[in-house]
């Protein structure tokens, strides 16, 4: 697992809405990925009200680790609110969401094990 060595500038993907999402208010920003595609950093954005149910509850085959920048997102499963400044870090296998976001949020995603979309 390697990324390409980038010093600091300004992305230049576009925002598109995740690979098989069905959920309305969601978009991602890929940031790198590895040469052999099994890692992979993004920006996850829900716009104010946006929800994943038509998604529903996620599983994956890979590690995840997340940090909220801004905003806000609730686990409907849970009827929990996580905020700014909260972190996460998900095991293969461990069940989150489905979402909703009240004022939006902006979150980076770090994922590895798995193939960039």
């Amino acid at each position: 697992m390697r990324k390409p060595e980038l010093e600091f500038h300004v992305p230049d993907r576009e925002w598109r809405v995740p690979a098989g999402s069905r959920s309305e208010g969601l978009r991602e920003k890929l940031l790198s990925a590895d040469e052999d595609g099994t890692a992979y950093t993004r920006l996850l954005r829900f716009d104010a009200g946006a929800e994943s149910t038509p998604d529903g509850p996620q599983t994956h085959d890979f590690w995840e680790e997340v940090f909220i920048v801004d905003g806000d997102i609730t686990d409907l499963r849970l009827g929990e609110r996580f905020t700014a400044g909260m972190y996460a870090c998900r095991p293969p296998g461990m069940e989150h969401g489905p979402w909703r976001s009240e004022h939006g949020a902006l979150m980076v995603e770090f994922r590895y094990g798995i193939e960039a979309p």
